[in-house]
């Protein structure tokens, strides 16, 4: 990430709505050119914070420097470095694609080539299509293509992925790291955790509006100290000291689903056996898999980020 040059510095935002606070002193800073990920299960504070960034609500404390500009007191200037693309971006549905993008190519002074950008974002055989005739993949497309048509520094990006189909996901996660090889700095939300691994060079994780880690999704993962999970039930109320299971790093549970973290598998597995034979117990929907950032989060908070 070269001199890692913060491009956007965050510093105790706070966003209360009554009694309610959505984010709670959030602090963190952004390297140029690096796409850094918010996540976190809805509800977490992340579009919110999004949207504070952008100049779309107000924070009640705190301040960020976004490009160089103050998000309160500079916004106008803020908002010429930035491409914003919403979770409820409203499109005009009968404009075709190339009617939409010149038209807000025509809010700017300089805007780029028209015809590359809808070509970048894979529209080419839409560009006479009336905008209501997409499906879901090629409108999010769309509203990135609009979020970049003033050629900003750093594209924000509001869950771009949810409500898509796997294909069009993946088509999506190819034009972020794309936009990464430009040297654009990217900014984005999402509860997905694979898809934070595999697009963000750092995440910050945040629950019930506090931001609760920050680091690369392999030192997160690392942190964990466990290479593997293994995921159980048993057919009935236990008795067993899960802590004391040959090899076992830490112990999780969701509901009445046990998960053990261990960086020895084979030991592990071996003893749970061994265990639930001694109680005679039953072990159910028995999985092994590799810890991931789920794991860092049910860590930290005892929850899932996607509850269900």
């Amino acid at each position: 990430m070269g001199s890692q040059q913060e491009i956007i510095k965050v510093q105790g935002l706070v966003k209360r709505y009554g009694d309610f606070t959505a984010v709670d002193g959030s602090e963190f800073s952004v390297h140029k050119g690096e796409v850094f990920g918010l996540l976190g299960p809805n509800g977490a504070g992340k579009t919110t914070t999004l949207e504070m960034l952008v100049g779309l609500r107000k924070p009640d404390e705190g301040t960020a420097i976004v490009g160089g500009f103050d998000i309160t007191r500079e916004l106008d200037k803020v908002k010429e470095v930035i491409g914003v693309q919403l979770q409820s971006t409203t499109l005009f549905e009968l404009l075709t694609v190339e009617e939409i993008l010149h038209l807000y190519g025509s809010f700017y002074r300089e805007h780029i080539s028209i015809p590359d950008l809808i070509e970048d974002m894979l529209l080419t055989e839409k560009k006479k299509s009336r905008i209501k005739g997409m499906s879901g993949g090629q409108k999010q497309r769309l509203a990135i293509a609009l979020a970049l048509v003033h050629d900003p520094q750093i594209i924000f990006l509001d869950e771009p992925t949810t409500g898509l189909d796997p294909q069009a996901r993946r088509t999506l996660w190819d034009i972020i790291l794309r936009l990464k090889d430009r040297g654009k700095t990217v900014v984005l939300t999402t509860h997905y955790m694979d898809e934070a691994h595999v697009l963000c060079d750092r995440i910050a994780i945040m629950d019930q509006g506090k931001l609760i880690a920050l680091d690369t999704p392999g030192e997160l993962v690392k942190n964990l100290q466990s290479d593997s999970a293994v995921e159980f039930r048993f057919d009935e109320e236990a008795d067993v000291v899960l802590e004391e299971i040959e090899a076992v790093k830490q112990v999780g549970s969701q509901k009445d689903v046990h998960i053990l973290y261990t960086d020895d598998l084979q030991k592990t597995l071996t003893s749970l056996i061994a265990t639930a034979s001694e109680k005679e117990l039953k072990l159910v929907d028995l999985q092994t898999r590799t810890a991931t950032l789920e794991d860092v989060f049910i860590h930290m908070t005892g929850r899932r980020l996607r509850e269900g």
